[in-house]
């Protein structure tokens, strides 16, 4: 199942933002914030300080939930964000862009419009019935998300880092 790119995109920022909070938090700064608001291509407007900071953050953990949600459980998360948030699905095209889904004001907080871009993202997800594209990492010392968006869902592992380290581990059992 290929997915359209901004329900790629916004799937990709979600996971990345759940997964700074692993070890080492990589989500600890202003900066930080800054450069993951630009490579995730968010556009509207951010204040760019401790406060915005926090909020998102405080994001991480909802985020959790909804990505490692069963399907009917959801459904229910993405309504309710949805619904909080007063989405309003409108097709706009911007930057080099052609037309996608964009469901909140320009001028919402980010957080705001990280969540909906979430939720956007979740419904091809549900709808597609493609919920084992979101996975925890087979590492046993991390609880890192998976987007597996490989032709044959072969992705188990979050990072590369935790890729090589189990590689590593079997090439020493096999050894011994």
């Amino acid at each position: 199942m290929v997915f359209a790119h901004d329900t790629v995109a916004a799937l990709a920022a979600a996971v990345e933002l759940v997964n700074s909070a692993e070890p080492p938090d990589t989500m600890t700064e202003t900066a930080q914030l800054k450069d993951f608001f630009v490579k995730h291509g968010y556009t509207g407007d951010r204040t760019g300080d401790t406060a915005e900071l926090a909020a998102v953050r405080a994001q991480r953990a909802p985020m959790r939930a909804l990505l490692t949600a069963d399907r009917d459980t959801a459904v229910d998360l993405v309504n309710n964000i949805l619904t909080t948030h007063r989405a309003v699905p409108q097709l706009v095209r911007h930057d080099d862009l052609d037309y996608h889904i964009h469901a909140v004001a320009y001028e919402a907080p980010l957080p705001v419009r990280i969540a909906v871009e979430t939720a956007m993202a979740m419904i091809d997800v549900i709808r597609a019935d493609e919920m084992s594209r979101l996975a925890v990492c087979a590492d046993d010392t991390c609880e890192g998300i998976v987007l597996d968006l490989s032709r044959n869902r072969s992705r188990r592992y979050c990072s590369t880092a935790c890729g090589n380290r189990n590689a590593v581990a079997a090439y020493r059992a096999r050894q011994r």
